[in-house]
């Protein structure tokens, strides 16, 4: 015998003012108004610049009645700058965070990808025994070393 589950129903929300422009997938003006991925591969940064419009994503084309859930904010191309150099320090304390993400806190071998650190807490040749393959991995520097 089956049980049936009754699903929740979900609160209509309608779509409200924001007090911005809003366009649909596909509609907004490309040579003039670009998204914050859309300026990165170009080159640029808002520069400080609030958003000037509203993209619905794709899913809110089929349901005008409701506020958008993935809306994505669009900044005027021309009012961009160009993206910072990357400077030394920058490029260290990206290296340092990254590799926070990347070595392993048992036996501090740091590897090529993100480890699970959240929910496993360690690579999984630490946690399991699954035996890495060496060219995943950089091998830690000793840290001891002999006097004579």
């Amino acid at each position: 015998m089956t049980t049936r589950v009754r699903r929740e129903r979900r609160q209509v929300i309608p779509r409200t003012p924001q007090g911005l422009p809003e366009y649909e997938w596909g509609t907004a003006p490309v040579d003039q108004l670009a998204t914050r991925r859309q300026l990165r591969a170009a080159g640029l940064r808002p520069g400080g610049h609030d958003p000037v419009a509203i993209l619905r994503c794709k899913a809110c084309a089929t349901r005008p009645g409701r506020t958008c859930t993935r809306p994505a904010h669009l900044y005027r191309v021309d009012l961009a700058k160009p993206v910072r150099p990357m400077t030394l320090a920058r490029e260290a304390a990206l290296d340092a965070a990254m590799a926070a993400r990347t070595t392993c806190p048992v036996c501090r071998r740091r590897y090529h990808y993100v480890l699970p650190l959240r929910t496993l807490g360690s690579c999984l040749e630490c946690w399991d025994g699954t035996p890495a393959d060496p060219s995943t991995y950089i091998a830690p520097r000793p840290t001891q070393q002999l006097a004579a």
